[in-house]
């Protein structure tokens, strides 16, 4: 069971992701809000901890900042499993199939 210390914690990690790629893609608060066609105070309540996004208002957060969801709570979420799938399909892959051509 989560403690509440614990739903902190990701919060805050959710809120530190949230600014950071609001920023790095140049975003106010003020267009991420419309782009996510809520209020325009919701961003800046859910950016200092007053309010929690629904699952679909995080969605559109996503993709109004043009990444995978589920980059705002592990930085670079997405990037490290495409980067994982890349590295099995480059060094597994090849691997499994000589095996199997082996056997049959």
């Amino acid at each position: 069971m989560f403690t509440i210390g614990i739903v902190i914690d990701f919060q805050k990690e959710f809120i530190d992701n949230l600014k950071f790629y609001r920023k790095l893609k140049s975003v106010s608060q003020e267009k991420l809000a419309e782009a996510c066609e809520c209020a325009t105070g919701t961003i800046g309540c859910i950016e200092c901890g007053k309010a929690l996004p629904s699952f679909e208002l995080l969605v559109k957060i996503a993709a109004a900042l043009q990444i995978h969801p589920a980059d705002l709570f592990l930085r670079n979420a997405s990037s490290t499993v495409n980067n994982t799938k890349n590295l099995l399909r480059a060094e597994l892959l090849p691997q499994i199939e000589t095996f199997i051509e082996k056997r049959l």
